[in-house]
């Protein structure tokens, strides 16, 4: 029904709804650049075509390489590719940015290989590009379907978009759903999609930093708001959906926690920056009451359901509940995993006959 926005949408880690805040600004420069992020996003939704499917096995006798990265300088232009300063094995450059983007592409590669046993983003050994210092102060980073895209931010309301290694995370794992699912992006199924890569973001940081699920902060973009933010400390939380920033620059954090305070609305592909707080919350539920590492159990549940084959393109979020569920039981019986599972869904209002 809505497969139109699901082959135009741009996955942007930065919600339309705080970019569309920041039009109105009564400063003139962040209005101006914020109209300007509005505009580019919306020149690469005409152009972008994903071509998302459910993914084939691995080929019998496929050999596992390392990661195959490349990081290009658009040198502020938004003209792609841009200029290739740093292939596989290179030595370091003087430029952060770029070191950066580069580590950040090896984490996450690492992260479904040793995790998961999934090699690269199709699971065949997709070679992963970034592009960095992307346009004049660009305020966004994204996946276009074929590459990482990073700006470098204002300097005073967003820094630098390599900075945080969950934007890295969450960036890449769209590509990730792109191969290994149909969601479309919009609606509830465009939720699914966002807090899937929220929740992988997030777990790419907990598996560098080597946090438990307790250590962690649960934050998705810390450290990537600048000093005229005052009341704000990251883009969304999973632990308590709502409470990322509240600030008169960027306006308040409107994710729910429940289905009952659902947002219906025909903004932001139907509110998937928005509503994917309830998924969000859910698995954090259930990655604490499982403990220890939150990539070990409570990922593995929610990668193994992304993975299935059971996802309908205009799959629910009730829909994605039971099927966690049903990962669960098939991977840890019927024991507390499976309890917890549900128990986490009930928590945020997502319940199903038995």
């Amino acid at each position: 029904m809505h497969s139109e926005y699901k082959e135009s949408a741009i996955c942007a880690v930065l919600p339309p709804h705080m970019v569309e805040k920041l039009t109105r600004s009564e400063d003139p420069i962040i209005a101006k650049r914020a109209r300007h992020t509005l505009e580019h996003d919306a020149r690469h939704r005409t152009r972008r075509h994903i071509t998302s499917r459910l993914e084939a096995a691995v080929p019998e006798g496929f050999r596992y390489q390392g990661p195959q990265r490349t990081v290009c300088d658009a040198r502020h232009h938004e003209v792609l590719p841009g200029e290739k300063v740093w292939g596989e094995g290179d030595a370091p450059t003087e430029d952060a940015t770029v070191n950066r983007a580069y580590a950040g592409l090896g984490a996450t590669f690492d992260f479904y290989l040793n995790t998961y046993g999934r090699h690269s983003l199709d699971n065949r050994g997709l070679p992963l590009d970034a592009v960095v210092h992307y346009g004049q102060s660009y305020g966004n980073a994204f996946w276009d379907g074929e590459r990482m895209i990073f700006g470098d931010g204002d300097n005073s309301l967003f820094l630098d978009f390599t900075i945080p290694v969950d934007i890295i995370g969450h960036e890449l794992t769209h590509g990730v759903v792109q191969h290994a699912a149909n969601l479309e992006y919009y609606g509830q199924s465009g939720a699914i999609n966002e807090s899937i890569a929220d929740v992988f973001g997030s777990l790419v940081k907990q598996y560098v930093l080597r946090q438990t699920s307790d250590e962690a902060d649960w934050l998705i973009g810390a450290g990537l708001l600048g000093p005229k933010v005052e009341h704000g400390q990251a883009l969304r939380s999973l632990k308590d959906p709502g409470t990322a920033y509240d600030d008169n620059v960027l306006g308040r954090d409107p994710q729910p926690t429940s289905m009952n305070d659902y947002v219906h609305t025909s903004r932001d592909n139907g509110g998937v920056h928005i509503n994917s707080g309830i998924p969000n919350h859910a698995f954090y539920l259930l990655a604490i009451a499982l403990g220890g590492y939150s990539w070990e159990k409570a990922g593995r549940i929610w990668y193994e359901t992304l993975v299935s084959g059971a996802l309908s393109p205009d799959a629910q979020i009730i829909d994605f509940a039971r099927l966690s569920a049903a990962s669960a039981r098939k991977l840890y019986g019927d024991g507390k995993e499976v309890h917890a599972v549900l128990q986490a869904w009930d928590r945020v209002d997502v319940t199903w006959p038995a």
